[in-house]
C-alpha cells in the first residue's frame, strides 16, 4: 500500500531528519520525500499491512513539519 502527503519540507537536511525519525519509528515501511514536485510530496508505502495515516502524520508534525494527506 502506498499513501502520499503534502508537505512543506523545503530542503533535504529537514527532509532527512523526517526520513530519520518515521525509519526509526515505523521500520516496516519505506518513506521518501519528492521536494522537486510542487507539493513536497512525502511518499510512505508498507507491504501486507495498511499504512499508518495517523502515525505518520503525527510523527511529521512532532519535526514541526506540515503535513496532509494529498486528496484528503
Amino acid at each position: 500500500m502506498v499513501e502520499i502527503f503534502k508537505t512543506n519540507v523545503n530542503n533535504k537536511r529537514l527532509a532527512n531528519k523526517v526520513l530519520k525519525t518515521l525509519r526509526a519509528e515505523m521500520p516496516a515501511c519505506i518513506f521518501n520525500f519528492d521536494l522537486d514536485d510542487c507539493d513536497r510530496i512525502l511518499r510512505a508505502q508498507s507491504t501486507g499491512m495498511p499504512v499508518e495515516i495517523d502515525g505518520i502524520i503525527g510523527i511529521v508534525r512532532g519535526c514541526c513539519v506540515e503535513i496532509s494527506l494529498l486528496g484528503g
